[in-house]
This record gives structure tokens, sequence and C-alpha cells, in this order.
């Protein structure tokens, strides 16, 4: 999947109030974003690898969110937000094993009029309701 900008890569130092990674780019310590309010276990170790998405968003407080952690070989999406364009971008490109070749792929729809799903994937005439949790990890 492709970024909208490129990542920049670091070495995450300590994340701290939930919302804050410090980071080292360079020979700078930069503090980032960090839109995952979970306890991200087993990522959060000193000296991993991590890349940011830099923002100039007037607004924000802070120039860079965090988006991948490397983890034990393994890149680590820990951008809550994005879990729904990964998955989507994994079923159209067939990079699902399980949910390969759909004839349509729909998000957002409804199984009846109080149940959402995430994705609907059509295939003859099967029909698969998909809902994505907000954990996910992107392999190498």
């Amino acid at each position: 999947m492709e970024f909208t900008k490129s990542l920049i890569k670091g070495k995450l130092i300590k994340r701290y109030k939930r919302f804050f990674t410090d980071i080292k780019i360079g020979k700078d310590i930069v503090t980032a974003h960090c839109p995952n309010t979970g306890s991200m276990k087993g990522l959060l170790d000193e000296g991993n690898n991590v890349y940011l998405l830099p923002n100039n968003d007037p607004k924000k407080k802070l120039k860079y969110g965090l988006e991948i952690i490397k983890s034990r070989k393994n890149l680590v999406g820990v951008n809550t937000h994005m879990a729904n364009r990964i998955v989507e971008h994994g079923l159209k490109n067939n990079l699902i094993n399980e949910l390969k070749n759909n004839d349509t792929i729909k998000p957002e729809v409804f199984f009846n009029k109080d149940t959402r799903f995430d994705f609907l994937l059509e295939k003859k005439s099967q029909k698969t309701f998909l809902e994505v949790k907000k954990r996910y990890i992107i392999q190498e």
C-alpha cells in the first residue's frame, strides 16, 4: 500500500501519555502523535524501527504521526484509522489468500437495518460479510 506522503524512518525511544512517542531521526529527537490508544504490548521496545508520516497542518501541535512499528521482523500498522484502507488494498489486489478473486468488493454495507459490516465480498453466488478489527500486521 502506498501512503500519500513518504514515510520517515526513525528509532523508537519511548511512548508516554498514550498519545506521544519520542523518536530518534538521525541525530534529532522528535515527538510524534501515537494514534493508537491500545497498550501495544510487545511493540514498544526501545530501538525498534518506526515509520512516521510527516504533517504540515498548522492546526496540529505535532509535526509527525506514528504509522508503523517494526517488531520481530514484522511491520505492524499502529494507526487504527488505516486498518480498513489496508484491508481494502489487500482485497482488491488479491493479497489475502482466503479472500481472493472476488467479483465485487463493497465497503460499508448493511446486513440488516441495525448491523453494518466493513465489507461485502461477492464471488459467484456467495456473499461474505467482513468486519475488520483495528489490529493488523503488515508482513514483509
